[in-house]
């Protein structure tokens, strides 16, 4: 086949896709699948490009569409791979173009599994391998383990999704915090109560994004996040696509077991550090602690198990302390951001709600940017911890709620991080608080000085437990208006935009949550971004805070072989490992590691 790009139409030629005013969590592909793509135009495109006669096409497939708002006529762009009946007319004319880089061979997206489990693998105890998370990157290495025949046993520690549903909206609406199954914690991880974004920037010579994308719609999910430039699930729809993903690997042979928390590591010494021989797991509903023998478990732990971090420092896994940011999320009508971005063309069904990137390097030397925006969507409680608020975002697939929010972050690196005993204390406990603080400030006066692996967590805690106590102390988040921050005012009214924010948001002044240097930053940055998006510094808009985990806050270094560079066995894996950053990159990741864990158990 040949990939042909860069294939515009206008707007007006693409048949309008109709959608349903609103999400239900029994929504069915034939409510969102779009209208054909207007193939006929098309055909006539791919014809030109290649110069030859639109009969000779024998099929056309959309890979990728996307929009090109850059002028006032908005255009539709096509990525399309086109077969023809003679196949050596394909060669012929790939060589003829071979100087246009818009014409191409279409690559083999296949994924091909690189090792299979001997048989009758899993039968000697100990033999099988463990997944510890089943967010996006433990959920497909473990779907890549049992589809290669390995029989993975994932621990997870939260509940199954729909219980963990019940249990998130327990703290939304009633401001009850279950520490064990929340936003964080749970089958699905974090992405679940997300946009359910599935784009990234990651180099992906091998198309694993793609098996993600497939194994998505084989499983439940929209048919369209195929060829969105821009793809997205939404929430409801995420649930029934994790449920359908568990039960594809139960049905190979894997086993799924749900409140089950690794508490410490088993390890025997090696010359050049440990080797995993098992893990001890607290069932989490009778307390009790068992041992599971094992020589390969992925750590695909999510960015804020903080507990289990604590674990691997103290077993001596070499962590690294890494920069991260932190900030607040920022919520405008969407028809706002829809005008800015659309133009005339704002409310078009093909469209959709509007997204944004912005990013500015201010004169303090902090960089602030927008993450994880949300169109027409929520900023939600996404807090796993008692007494600390922290925000996150997400959207239900059809994006049509009032209001747009994105986080507005600043970047921060280890030397910002506290090294006084008393914030450690706060973090930790005072007994072990103290050690790790005597470790730290220890390590700062290394020549170069070196950060504490976990001394991220600990800016965390203290910015997330500031944010309860400023919010008031039940789970509301401290909140202000965009034109009192930068007037420097605590806020006392609402104006016309309301937050989403449940349980809810007081109104205060952030600089009394932030430190200085984020606050100088973004005062400075909304002008900045104000004058790329038209009202983005609109005074009505709500700042709600405070984005702490906007990635892990420390690496787990890992070799070519993806095992720990210290602990032979452990694999570490996703988000907070710090080898990913969202759902489709996380997915990504966890297939190479399970790949990789493959080779090592056969080879």
């Amino acid at each position: 086949m040949i990939r042909i790009s860069e294939l515009k139409l206008p707007l007006s030629a693409l048949p309008v896709e109709v959608r349903r005013a609103a999400d239900a969590p029994a929504e069915t592909d034939e409510d969102r699948l779009p209208t054909p793509h207007p193939e006929a135009a098309l055909r006539q495109l791919a014809a030109q490009a290649l110069g030859i006669d639109g009969a000779d096409i024998t099929t056309l497939t959309v890979f990728k569409r996307s929009f090109d708002a850059r002028k006032a006529d908005l255009l539709a762009v096509y990525i399309v791979d086109v077969a023809l009946a003679d196949a050596t007319a394909e060669c012929a004319l790939l060589q003829k173009h071979t100087p246009n880089p818009h014409i191409l061979p279409t690559p083999d997206m296949a994924w091909h599994a690189p090792s299979q489990a001997p048989e009758g693998f899993g039968a000697a105890e100990g033999e099988r391998p463990v997944v510890v998370g089943f967010g996006p990157c433990g959920m497909f290495a473990a779907l890549a383990l049992a589809q290669m025949g390995f029989k993975p046993i994932v621990l997870e520690r939260g509940k199954p999704v729909r219980e963990r549903t019940k249990d998130t909206w327990g703290l939304w609406r009633k401001k009850v915090l279950n520490p064990e199954s929340n936003v964080q914690f749970g089958e699905g991880g974090a992405g679940t109560f997300s946009d359910g974004k599935l784009y990234s920037q990651i180099k992906d010579p091998r198309h694993l994004g793609r098996k993600v994308m497939d194994e998505f719609v084989k499983a439940g999910a929209p048919a369209d996040i195929l060829f969105a430039a821009h793809p997205h699930i939404g929430t409801f729809k995420l649930v029934k696509v994790v449920e359908n993903i568990r039960e594809q690997i139960i049905a190979l042979g894997g086993e799924i077991r749900f409140e089950h928390r690794v508490s410490d590591l088993l390890l025997s010494p090696t010359t050049d550090g440990h080797q995993l021989t098992g893990l001890q797991v607290q069932d989490l509903r009778t307390g009790q602690i068992q041992t599971l023998q094992t020589r390969h478990a992925v750590l695909a732990l999510g960015h804020s198990s903080r507990d289990t971090f604590v674990m691997l420092h103290r077993r001596g896994v070499a962590i690294q302390a890494k920069a991260f940011s932190i900030g607040v999320r920022i919520e405008h009508p969407q028809s706002v951001i829809d005008q800015a971005r659309w133009g005339r063309h704002a409310g078009h069904p093909l469209l959709g709600a509007a997204d944004y990137k912005l990013v500015h390097h201010a004169q303090n030397g902090r960089a602030v940017y927008s993450f994880c925006m949300c169109p027409g969507g929520t900023v939600v409680a996404a807090t796993s911890e008692a007494g600390r608020v922290v925000t996150n975002g997400m959207s239900q697939y059809s994006r049509n709620e009032r209001n747009a929010n994105a986080g507005m972050v600043v970047a921060i690196d280890p030397p910002d991080y506290p090294l006084d005993t008393a914030n450690w204390q706060a973090a930790f406990g005072d007994e072990e608080g103290t050690a790790l603080a005597q470790e730290a400030q220890t390590l700062s006066r290394q020549q170069p000085p070196a950060a504490h692996p976990l001394a991220g967590i600990v800016l965390q805690r203290q910015l997330e437990t500031r944010a309860f106590e400023v919010g008031g102390g039940n789970y509301e988040a401290p909140g202000q208006l965009v034109g009192d921050f930068l007037a420097k005012r605590p806020s006392t009214t609402w104006g016309s935009v309301q937050p989403s924010y449940k349980p809810g948001v007081k109104l205060v002044d952030l600089a009394d949550v932030l430190p200085d240097y984020a606050v100088a930053a973004m005062r400075e940055a909304l002008p900045v971004f104000g004058r790329k998006i038209k009202g983005y510094d609109m005074a009505d808009a709500v700042l709600t805070g405070v984005e702490t985990r906007t990635s892990s806050p420390l690496r787990i270094p890992r070799g070519e072989d993806h095992q720990s560079t210290n602990t032979l066995g452990l694999y570490p894996a996703g988000e907070g490992a710090s080898y990913a950053g969202g759902i489709l990159s996380a997915g990504v990741d966890g297939i190479k590691v399970a790949e990789s864990l493959a080779r090592n158990i056969t080879s």
